[in-house]
């Protein structure tokens, strides 16, 4: 097995994506919305609630443009983790859509371990080409490194030290990944136990993008004041797996349009180098 060779620069070809209102709701559940208040963020969860209008949950831009992806080569799957994730969108999204996302690999890392690969895709209007959103997706792959190329640059956490300003707890439930996978994310990693033992792990993991719009909604709840549409991006780095069923604790500090975040399991960071975008 083996990482295909000069990836930096690739591009996919254009995928089409198009998204419902029922898409939204799934998302927004499969991140915890409901789930211990089923009466709170109605914008989220349901479609006919009274003087409530439904929302998208900022953190759905990764399921726009998850489809298209650049062919990393012949690499063993059970050795590939979600490192990093960020979106940033040009405005809020709409319910349902249709967008044309293109994937770019901007570079890859030699980590020792294993190589760092990070892809940008960006997404428009299939009917006006106007732009809608972009994210940054950045995977580990064990055993891939060791080919001579650069080891790149961490840059400085944005994460205060002080105390935050903001701390949100979230219960996640043992079925966690058996409902996030439905928003399309299939891979065995996080289901098949036999398939997670050769990754390393003693059972299957949560979907690090299930964190991710958990934390999401943490942030809404917080520096938004529960308004979706003022979250405009969000970067954050996977440091620690989650297993479904634990609690997950969201730290948020703001100073002026400063936003950080980290999210920790007990007193184990698994979302790191957190900072927020919000609508000016």
């Amino acid at each position: 097995m083996a990482l295909a060779p000069d990836l930096e620069g690739v591009q996919c070809e254009p995928v089409n994506f198009a998204w419902a209102r029922d898409d939204v709701l799934l998302y927004a559940v499969a991140v915890g919305a409901g789930a211990e208040d089923p009466a709170a963020e109605l914008a989220l969860t349901t479609e006919n609630t009274a003087g409530v209008r439904t929302v998208v949950l900022p953190s759905f831009a990764e399921l726009v443009t998850r489809t298209a992806r650049v062919d990393l080569g012949d690499i063993d799957r059970s050795r590939l983790v979600h490192a990093e994730q960020s979106f940033r969108l040009a405005a809020p999204l709409p319910v349902e859509g249709r967008a044309r996302v293109t994937s770019t690999v901007t570079e890859v890392l030699d980590k020792g371990s294993g190589a760092l690969v990070r892809t940008e895709a960006e997404a428009v209007d299939v009917e006006t080409g106007a732009p809608l959103l972009s994210t940054v997706r950045s995977v580990f792959i064990g055993g891939e490194g060791g080919f001579g190329g650069a080891r790149g640059s961490r840059p400085p956490n944005p994460v205060p030290d002080r105390a935050p300003d903001h701390v949100v707890t979230y219960r996640t439930s043992p079925g966690q990944a058996l409902l996030y996978r439905l928003t399309g994310d299939r891979n065995p990693l996080h289901t098949d136990p036999e398939f997670a033992a050769k990754g390393g792990f003693e059972q299957p993991i949560l979907h690090g993008m299930c964190t991710y719009g958990f934390t999401a909604r943490a942030l809404v709840a917080t520096v938004c004041d529960s308004d979706a549409g003022v979250l405009r991006g969000m970067d954050a780095r996977f440091t620690r797996p989650v297993v479904p069923g634990q609690t997950l604790t969201v730290a948020v500090w703001r100073d002026g349009d400063a936003v950080a975040f980290r999210t920790a399991v007990g007193d184990e960071i698994v979302l790191d180098h957190g900072s927020a975008t919000l609508a000016g």
